[in-house]
């Protein structure tokens, strides 16, 4: 069978990497179309009420985020990967036929909680059919599919005014149906997962809902885990939600060559980093214990000088050199935070501590757009992202000092 070859590991990296994709593309999207929509649906012609449409999806997506894990780890992760596909894809392609802002309100609601199954399976799925010196690496080319979809999601507006925005939902969410059934008959749960095992078997590997919880709040390096993961997310978000506005307004510069120059810069060197980061920790793990840590350590600290570049620059030069080396950093730091948790946290309650930092890391990014939101009203964008640069320096402390692991793979 497929999945007893010696090379199927990798075959699920690539089956997830198109669901990755799907899952930033179709939530990205809307992002770009209130033009294309405001003309049918007259409440999106208020920039609170699109701004309440986007949000309604994150503030979901964030407090299900542990409910997620905890699934994660009581049920196959197969069938959460195909479910949640083919919900938020069904729900994408219905939103081609709403006709009022409460329907799309709503199936964006429902969208939140579908895409919310997705990371934690996905991760936790990876990190079983990957050892330990192949692990960063595979997780790291699945991110690259959520930054590819991110940047494809970013078209939607292109794909809208070509057809029409009723389209483009309709054909971004077949697709994504389609590719549900293409899942079911090529991926696989790792055996050493399986609930069909042994009764005896299946008990253990499945721990009741609050005691996977318990377990997972308990571990102390956990903690320090969630605030390493926790803080980066706050110029991890800045970036997504500001950079834009931040090279518009320091380089006098028109959003229409603003938006593609950050978004891009930030894209194509994350892919950099996670490759990168991959590579050196798989490598450096086997050498030394604390070899991810330090792979880690090394991407989150050049987004330090990084941050103060894009807080203070005022030239192109110095804003895109900025950019690059904060995605680079950022993709080492993005590729290594599973592999460091499975050296911490055991494989049958991964999924419910990375849907915890997931849900941490979300509800950082709701509080910092809001936070730069207000700084932009006052001019002061820039300072906001130069002053995350100590909050960042000191977690690395933190992390380096506090984080002492005993194994490459906590069983």
């Amino acid at each position: 069978m497929l999945k007893d070859k010696k090379y199927y590991p990798w075959i699920v990296v690539c089956l997830l990497w198109v669901v990755a994709l799907l899952n930033y593309m179709d939530r990205q999207m809307l992002s770009t179309m209130q033009e294309a929509m405001k003309a049918d649906i007259i409440e999106l012609n208020k920039a609170e009420a699109f701004g309440a449409l986007m949000a309604v999806f994150l503030w979901i997506y964030c407090f299900m985020s542990p409910v997620a894990g905890i699934i994660t780890d009581k049920l196959n992760r197969k069938w959460l990967v195909v479910g949640s596909l083919f919900v938020w894809s069904t729900v994408t392609f219905l939103m081609g036929y709403a006709e009022t802002f409460d329907q799309l309100y709503w199936l964006r609601a429902l969208m939140g909680i579908s895409e919310a199954l997705y990371i934690p399976s996905a991760l936790s799925l990876i990190a079983d059919w990957h050892q330990d010196n192949t692990r960063s690496l595979a997780i790291g080319i699945h991110m690259t599919g959520l930054y590819t979809g991110q940047a494809i999601g970013g078209f939607g507006a292109t794909v809208a005014a070509a057809f029409s925005w009723q389209q483009t939902f309709h054909g971004f969410g077949l697709v994504g149906i389609i590719y549900a059934i293409v899942l079911i008959l090529f991926l696989h749960e790792n055996p050493a997962h399986s609930i069909n095992a042994t009764p005896k078997e299946a008990e253990e590997k499945k721990p009741n809902l609050l005691g996977g919880l318990s377990v997972v709040l308990s571990n102390m390096a956990f903690w320090i885990i969630l605030l390493y993961f926790a803080v980066p997310s706050l110029p991890g978000w800045a970036t997504k939600n500001w950079l834009p506005t931040l090279f518009h307004d320091n380089l006098n510069m028109d959003m229409s060559v603003a938006g593609p120059l950050s978004t891009i810069t930030i894209a194509a060197s994350s892919f950099i980093g996670v490759i990168t980061g991959g590579l050196l920790s798989d490598r450096w793990v086997l050498k030394n214990i604390k070899g991810r840590i330090y792979t880690s350590a090394i991407g989150l600290g050049m987004t330090i000088p990084s941050l103060l570049l894009l807080g203070l620059g005022h030239d192109v030069v110095s804003l895109v050199c900025a950019g690059l080396l904060f995605g680079i950093g950022y993709g080492m730091f993005d590729a290594n935070n599973m592999p460091i948790l499975c050296q911490f946290v055991s494989a049958k309650h991964r999924g419910t501590a990375y849907g915890i930092m997931n849900m941490v890391g979300v509800c950082a990014g709701a509080a910092v757009t809001q936070v730069l939101g207000s700084w932009t009203d006052q001019g002061s964008l820039g300072t906001g992202f130069a002053l995350m640069s100590i909050v960042v320096l000191v977690v690395l402390a933190i992390q380096l000092i506090c984080l002492k692991p005993k194994t490459q793979n906590m069983k």
